[in-house]
């Protein structure tokens, strides 16, 4: 049973969420343009991503399809601004730093409750950041996490202190990873009990995941469907499929080339620039890759434009083996765009001295068209002499299996919301999630001076640096930056083309409703 928001009930309503709620401007500019939301409803999402590896434990989360899951059930204690980026409330309603952005002071909200009914304190908040911080445990954002010196809980306070400054540090607490669980997760990590706007009602991985709205959410200003349901599905084609008969409302990651086929038919189309990526990562510490030589020699040998247009349909733009486009404030804008060159190419493939074929895995479901992009690729380097063997990967456990495992493959890569989390996560010594194995003195130095540097032009200067050193001596070969393309029923409203990731910033669920 859905119903439409009087007036007066929908200010009340928004009102509510307090000036700190990051959903607040969103409903406000829905209801000044005339877009009410609808209470109720089953919504229900095609999502590819998943896997039958699949876990609820939030330290294991790497595909949209968790995304998408983890931020209906769980809460960060810092959100993101969707339109600046900035960090903004979360959990805690407030914070201070002090020493240099070395000490950080988080004040939580008070009365908010888990969905098992128990009330959030500093101490679950303690526990869950020192979960993640644990190798044992193999958090994707223990990285993040690293320059956590001590983390205290002092009332319904957080005092952190950190080994450096950190001007960003909130921002971290922002990711997505680091939902706060009862007792941090210590006793079941796999429990899916958090403190956000939907509950877990049955989560069968690779599969669907069943949500029931949360009732006594502490944010009023979210959470419109009184039910949710995310389907696993992997087949971009089996995705629109889906849309097209009215089996779902929402799908993600469109194929380009289908997008004119879409564009007059019964569904709304999303095409949102962002920071997102696709790599074609090389373990520089594993033969044959460990040569500076014939990365650079691929590198030349990659037709970016080629695979811009024919691959990504032009929704995009030309990556420069550096994980930061022009999206990132600070963006080094005077490094020369690497080009095809397979004389270039052919060069340094020569200087390497290394002469046999080179193998390729990949699986067409870790971006739109990548078995597709791979084949053009293989015929690019075929003019420089270079022979590239594709290897295809099933799509289910290919990410626990192939990345991070095999030397030369396919990868791609969300927002973060400034260079220092990108850096880090995707390149940082001691991230989980480096992907190349990238270790480089000079790099994770200045990384750790643009981090702590206040004063603009310096911190410019740092990350243009960081850059060249990635581009030119890295494992990262970075071919495009990918617009996010999704699309809905018309059925479907309140999407929020946020700035922080694609799925709108994984909270697609909390802020779309269903319209009668």
């Amino acid at each position: 049973m859905s119903h439409f928001l009087n007036r007066r009930e929908f200010i009340k309503f928004s009102l509510a969420a307090g000036a700190a709620a990051s959903g607040l401007g969103q409903s406000l500019q829905a209801y000044a343009e005339g877009n009410i939301p609808v209470i109720g409803g089953h919504l229900k999402l095609g999502i590819d991503g998943a896997a039958t590896t699949d876990q609820l434990d939030p330290a294991s989360w790497i595909s949209s399809y968790m995304m998408v899951v983890g931020c209906a059930w769980g809460d960060t204690l810092v959100r993101t601004d969707p339109h600046s980026g900035k960090a903004i409330a979360g959990l805690a309603e407030s914070w201070v730093s002090s020493e240099q952005s070395s000490r950080w002071i988080f004040t939580l909200r008070k009365g908010v409750q888990f969905h098992n009914g128990q009330t959030l304190t500093a101490d679950d908040v303690v526990k869950t950041i020192t979960r993640h911080r644990d190798p044992k445990f193999r958090s994707g954002v223990i990285a993040y996490l690293s320059a956590i010196d001590s983390i205290t809980a002092n009332g319904d306070q957080v005092d952190i202190r950190l080994t450096e400054s950190n001007v960003d540090f909130p921002l971290v607490l922002s990711l997505w990873n680091l939902q706060i669980q009862p007792g941090g997760g210590y006793d079941n990590p796999h429990a899916g009990i958090g403190t956000g706007p939907y509950r877990i009602v049955k989560f069968e991985p690779g599969v669907y995941t069943q949500l029931e709205k949360n009732t006594n959410d502490w944010d009023t200003n979210r959470g419109y469907v009184a039910s949710a349901e995310v389907i696993a599905i992997n087949d971009t084609t089996a995705r629109v499929a889906a849309l097209s008969t009215g089996k779902v409302h929402f799908i993600n990651s469109l194929n380009p080339k289908i997008v004119p086929l879409l564009k007059n038919g019964p569904v709304t189309l999303y095409n949102t620039p962002g920071r997102g990526h696709y790599t074609l990562p090389m373990m520089v510490d594993t033969p044959p890759f460990n040569n500076n030589d014939l990365r650079l020699a691929l590198k030349y040998a990659i037709d970016r434009e080629q695979i811009l247009e024919r691959v990504l349909g032009g929704f995009g733009s030309v990556g420069n083996d550096f994980p930061v486009n022009k999206a990132y404030p600070l963006f080094p804008s005077d490094i020369p765009q690497r080009q095809y060159d397979p004389e270039k190419a052919a060069f340094h493939y020569k200087k390497s001295g290394y002469t046999g074929p080179l193998i390729l895995d990949v699986a067409d479901g870790v971006f739109p068209g990548a078995i597709d992009a791979a084949t053009l690729f293989q015929l690019s380097a075929q003019k420089a002499g270079i022979k590239l063997d594709i290897r295809r990967q099933p799509d289910d456990g290919y990410w626990n299996n192939v990345w991070r495992s095999k030397p030369f493959c396919v990868s791609s890569w969300g927002t973060r919301l400034t260079q220092d989390l990108i850096y880090s996560l995707e390149l940082g010594p001691a991230s989980a999630s480096n992907e190349t194995h990238f270790s480089h003195p000079q790099f994770a130095s200045l990384l750790k001076l643009a981090r702590a540097e206040e004063h603009e032009a310096k911190r410019a200067q740092l990350y243009h640096d960081i850059a060249l050193i990635v581009r030119d001596e890295g494992g990262t070969l970075l071919p495009v930056f990918n617009n996010y393309l999704n699309a809905s029923s018309k059925k479907l409203s309140g999407y929020v083309e946020d700035v922080g990731n694609d799925l709108s910033n994984g909270h697609v669920i909390a802020r779309v409703w269903l319209n009668s």
